[in-house]
């Protein structure tokens, strides 16, 4: 079943398969996943022989609907583009909370973006642990349950035989994830450093254009890169976050929250933007984790890196990681690190992996 630009008029090819989505969260991840739907789904099923049907999307301020045969994805963004509520839309049921969409849709694949709560990780933790226990599949861009819960959460997903899909969690739509684990498992990653948080990359670049901190993160906010409380970023939460979802899932290393030393950029002035800037040095807010024999080290904090850096010439809301390997030395990875379409291709490639891993091979 597809919708305007994914109805080519074309029979489905002998192979097809169709996944129904249900998206807990509308705001921009969930929108861009659907922008790819519409403008490209036609592609994605020609290409990989997966059909991708939004038959639910379940908010808390816009309304909550479900269909089983689907939705038109040029109804629900526009829906969003004119501020109207979903329940707007025609379908077959409205109202139903999350839970009640877990357990009695025909999702096969349900896929959480609610807001990240990095302290408790709720209640997307609970959705999640729900979803696996019905056997469906899961993705998630939230970063709170994947840094606080990952080997639970993946356990239960193994032993259920479903999917857990987490790379939109670190650098929104670059595959870091599975760069790391795919690409680099054999070469021996050691360390993992990187610019993990846009927003206060974003600071950092313009107080170093000469802005103060104060200018800088007002223009973060007018941008839509910070939040009203931008606590998370400019404290280095996030990035403490996604130093520990790296840690656990790319060098296997069940590290907390608590463990990762933290501090963020508000204590930075332009004087100190401009004495580094005078030898050749810029500051920015660095995560790193490192394995030693005896023990693991992380920590977020900012650091004065020396021009030829690698990391020293990212700018803007950029984000990049680099790998420090046994074979191949340092391997750097730059990316943007959020974005509604960007990151709802990371959604979308978390989908085609599912299909790959477990229907493509039997």
């Amino acid at each position: 079943m597809c919708y305007n630009s994914l109805n080519s008029g074309k029979e489905k090819q002998p192979h097809m398969r169709t996944y129904r989505l249900a998206l807990i969260g509308f705001g921009n991840v969930a929108q861009g996943l659907t922008t790819i739907l519409r403008d490209y789904g036609a592609n994605i099923a020609g290409q990989h022989g997966a059909d991708f049907r939004i038959v639910a999307v379940n908010t808390a301020r816009k309304g909550r609907i479900y269909n089983p045969d689907g939705f038109d994805p040029d109804q629900l963004l526009a829906a969003s583009a004119e501020k109207r509520r979903l329940d707007t839309i025609p379908a077959a049921y409205s109202g139903w909370d999350v839970q009640r969409v877990i357990a009695e849709s025909n999702a096969d694949v349900v896929i959480e973006m609610t807001s990240s709560d990095l302290l408790t990780g709720q209640p997307a933790t609970d959705y999640i642990r729900a979803a696996i226990a019905r056997d469906r599949h899961v993705i998630t861009t939230n970063k709170g349950p994947v840094g606080l819960f990952y080997p639970e959460l993946s356990a239960m997903a193994a032993e259920r035989g479903v999917g857990l899909g987490v790379e939109g969690t670190v650098m929104g739509g670059t595959p870091i994830l599975r760069v790391g684990r795919e690409l680099l498992a054999a070469a021996g990653v050691e360390r993992i450093q990187g610019i993990l948080n846009g927003t206060t990359n974003y600071i950092l670049t313009r107080m170093a254009e000469g802005e103060s901190y104060e200018a800088a993160l007002r223009e973060a906010q007018k941008k839509g890169y910070a939040e009203a409380n931008p606590s998370a970023d400019v404290d280095g939460y996030d990035a403490a976050v996604k130093i520990v979802i790296l840690s656990n899932l790319l060098l296997g290393i069940p590290l907390k929250l608590e463990n990762v030393e933290r501090e963020g950029i508000g204590n930075l002035t332009t004087r100190d933007i401009v004495r580094a800037q005078q030898v050749g040095e810029v500051w920015k807010l660095v995560a790193w984790v490192e394995r030693t024999p005896d023990m693991v080290k992380a920590s977020v904090r900012p650091i004065r890196l020396p021009g030829a850096h690698p990391l020293a010439g990212i700018s803007g809301a950029t984000n990049a990681i680099t790998f420090v390997t046994k074979l191949l030395g340092e391997v750097t990875v730059v990316g943007p690190g959020a974005g509604r379409v960007e990151t709802g291709y990371a959604v979308l490639s978390d989908l085609l992996d599912i299909h790959q891993r477990f229907h493509l091979v039997r």
